[in-house]
């Protein structure tokens, strides 16, 4: 986290928020000096990993595919979604992590991340 190596303070930075729980990686946090530059380029990959997963914790993205593993009544729309049915080119819904938007049988539906796995 001393180092002069940008990257190395980027990792040092993502590694010690990982482990903001515990009381020492926030006392390292704190004493960690990072430029306006570096520091933008630690958070920006922060909101990366932190952001969609499905329910095995694989980092979802737009476009990617996806599996329902439970079948979801539709509401609204009268129909179930069946278990096995595959969501093909998914959105990301930005202000929430827990949300996808995909199409099943001609619908375009909101699907919580913690029903899908990543193909």
């Amino acid at each position: 986290m001393w180092s002069e190596d940008p990257a190395t303070q980027v990792l040092a930075y993502r590694m010690l928020c990982r482990l903001e729980g515990e009381g020492w990686a926030r006392d390292l946090k704190d004493m960690l000096y990072l430029d306006e530059d570096t520091l933008a380029w630690a958070e920006a990959g922060i909101a990366r990993e932190t952001g969609h997963r499905d329910s095995n914790g694989v980092p979802l993205a737009t476009g990617d595919n996806v599996v329902l593993i439970k079948d979801l009544p539709v509401k609204g729309a009268g129909f179930t979604a069946k278990r096995g049915t595959a969501v093909r080119g998914i959105s990301i819904v930005p202000d929430n992590p827990a949300h996808i938007e995909g199409r099943v049988e001609g619908q375009r539906i909101v699907i919580l991340t913690e029903f899908v796995k990543k193909k």
